[in-house]
């Protein structure tokens, strides 16, 4: 996190919100956000997985491509990134990455088609915080004619995640339960006009919710009345992502990351493997064929003491990587940990050293996620 002096930092429509509610303010993606309430790091984790958790996530951009019809528009974004934009349909969300041309990962992020006909041409996307400016730059000086990107700062976003994220939310907005993982709608909660997608970054059921800046507060004092929902800072999301095996931008892929070593090659369909019309191809399709240098894989740290990022890892006394996400999990109750490894040493079961303090802790390679994923299919 930067060491910005909080004069200097951005704040979200919420930012009074959170300090109504005792939240610790720590800066983040150039924002002022809350790490954490007074239930804790470890308390805001266990009601999320067991309830439902209440994020402000309104830092991130959300911005419009628009064009003519949907095929141009989709088009428009295919020339930018390996998923199949194209085949989505009305309502439907995809996971994707902007590529670099020698195929890094500029950013992961979100890409939903409206439910409307009459709205079609238009995809919505949802983009990370600190990589905002750079996305925009980079789709705004590739577009065709025609095709234009809408940046939309007068948006709020939230997520509410968690088993009983469902029940809450449909007390409000009626067309929160017909949702599927990974669909969308527009809706309205208690008569406030909201676009909502069944979707989320924990590994729970849930939803985001994107809300006009000035009605967000209502639709989270209303969604934190109820006494299944407690506000969560960026610790616990931090801790849940991560035990969900789900990559953190900056920290675990980058513009030196391909997809295929990130473990994330799922992004790229058949159709477009076959016409390797995606920025980088010729990288991405080769480590396709003859497997990357390196893979991202879990890892599991034997004793309690959870390894960081930046950890070296060893085996058999030689450097074969380093951790890029690490922490103790509460739902796993234990330490988990995700990184780069030599492809040799990727197998689940494979023994590591991970250099803590000059000195070797033992741990192995496991599949992810190391809490298992609950969305609602």
């Amino acid at each position: 996190m930067a060491d910005i002096h909080s004069d200097d930092l951005k704040t979200t429509p919420l930012h009074a919100l959170h300090i109504e509610l005792g939240g610790k303010m720590v800066p983040f993606a150039g924002y002022d956000m809350p790490v954490q309430y007074p239930l804790g790091v470890l308390g805001e984790h266990l009601h999320t997985r067991a309830k439902a958790g209440l994020f402000d996530v309104s830092h991130m951009g959300q911005a419009f491509l628009i064009g003519p019809d949907h095929d141009t528009t989709a088009g428009a974004l295919e020339a930018l990134v390996p998923g199949d934009m194209r085949g989505l349909g009305l309502g439907q969300q995809r996971y994707t990455v902007l590529l670099t041309d020698e195929g890094g990962i500029i950013d992961d992020l979100m890409v939903t088609r409206s439910t409307s006909e009459d709205d079609d041409g238009r995809l919505m996307l949802v983009v990370n915080a600190a990589r905002k400016d750079v996305d925009y730059a980079h789709i705004k000086s590739r577009l065709p004619d025609g095709v234009r990107l809408e940046t939309r700062d007068d948006r709020a976003l939230l997520a509410l995640q968690g088993p009983m994220a469902a029940d809450v939310l449909a007390r409000h907005c009626p067309q929160a339960a017909g949702l599927s993982f990974m669909e969308a709608a527009s809706g309205t909660f208690d008569g406030i006009d909201l676009h909502l997608s069944r979707s989320g970054y924990t590994g729970e059921d849930g939803y985001e919710i994107s809300v006009a800046a000035d009605k967000v507060e209502d639709v989270a004092r209303a969604l934190l009345a109820h006494e299944e929902v407690e506000p969560i800072g960026l610790g616990a999301r931090d801790s849940l992502r991560l035990e969900a095996g789900l990559c953190l931008y900056g920290s675990d892929i980058d513009e030196t990351t391909s997809p295929v070593e990130a473990a994330i090659a799922w992004v790229i369909p058949k159709h477009r493997r076959e016409a390797g019309d995606f920025p980088g191809a010729e990288r991405i399709l080769k480590e396709l064929a003859d497997g990357p240098a390196r893979k991202r894989v879990g890892i599991l740290p034997e004793g309690k003491a959870p390894a960081r990022a930046h950890t070296e890892i060893h085996a058999g006394g030689t450097v074969v990587g380093e951790i890029t996400s690490g922490g103790f999990g509460p739902t796993a109750d234990g330490p988990v940990a995700m990184g780069y490894v030599a492809a040799g040493h990727a197998k689940p079961g494979t023994d590591l050293d991970l250099m803590v303090r000059g000195k070797p802790r033992p741990a192995k390679v496991a599949k992810m996620p190391f809490a298992p994923h609950r969305y609602a299919k």
